[in-house]
């Protein structure tokens, strides 16, 4: 019962975090046009971020603790990076680039189908990858950093301990991302179990390290470097649809 409790409130904190940002995106969406504000759609997907990642999120996590009693700095585990973080930062990201295009290469030759995404805010305006470059390092990796990492794998340690914490927790953050693609069952299948791998390494570099900013600035540089050879790809007319099915992280 113990461990099903721990999944079980798990995903009740994943499922709160997304309904508070969707509630509170539609507040905005709706409220800012009937003030007579326009949005382009590299305004809206910026505000997106803001409010599910910069606001959304982080709330979550603090209410979660909060109903919980426990302080943040005992339970999500926060410090100034050591030689030693940096040195696991630096070797996480060179390693998820790794993984994450040995396995694009891998589903391209072998013919596997992978989803695609549903904005278009990319599609129409390019530039759009260029605002999302800053922005992976200060909302999409530490808003989701702090759900999953902090919150959701914290939460399943206590009962999994650190190893099937990361395993579950990537399990949980990488499905996810089937709100913001779409495709055969079998495409959106593939395109989850590329985006397992790099949830591992966040994963374990923050149980290595007990710092949460190591797996942050990881899934930080790691997004940052996807949109910035996206937006490249655009520039030059290549197709850079792979790599834009893998933005999502």
């Amino acid at each position: 019962m113990g461990r099903l409790r721990a999944v079980v409130v798990a995903v009740l904190v994943i499922v709160a975090g997304f309904v508070l940002g969707g509630v509170l995106s539609l507040a905005v969406l709706l409220g800012l046009p009937a003030l007579g504000v326009r949005l382009s759609l590299t305004a809206e997907t910026v505000l997106g971020l803001v409010v599910l990642q910069g606001i959304a999120f982080p709330i979550t996590t603090l209410a979660y603790l909060r109903l919980r009693g426990i302080r943040f700095g005992s339970f999500v585990r926060t410090r100034l990076p050591t030689i030693r973080d940096v040195a696991w930062t630096v070797g996480g990201y060179f390693l998820v680039l790794l993984l994450v295009f040995t396995l694009l290469f891998a589903a391209v030759a072998i013919g596997a189908p992978m989803a695609e995404r549903t904005d278009q805010a990319a599609l129409q305006d390019p530039g759009t990858l260029l605002w999302l470059i800053p922005l992976a390092f200060l909302l999409i990796a530490p808003g989701e950093e702090l759900l999953f990492r902090g919150a959701v794998q914290g939460r399943l340690r206590e009962s999994f301990g650190p190893v099937g914490s990361v395993v579950l927790s990537s399990a949980s953050f990488a499905p996810v991302h089937i709100l913001a693609l779409s495709g055969s069952v079998r495409a959106l299948v593939v395109t989850v179990a590329v985006l397992f791998v790099p949830a591992l390494v966040f994963g374990a570099t923050y149980e290595r390290t007990n710092n949460l900013v190591v797996p942050i600035l990881i899934h930080g540089a790691y997004n940052a470097t996807l949109f910035g050879i996206a937006y490249l790809a655009f520039s030059y007319g290549a197709e850079g649809a792979t790599l834009l099915q893998l933005l999502v992280g």
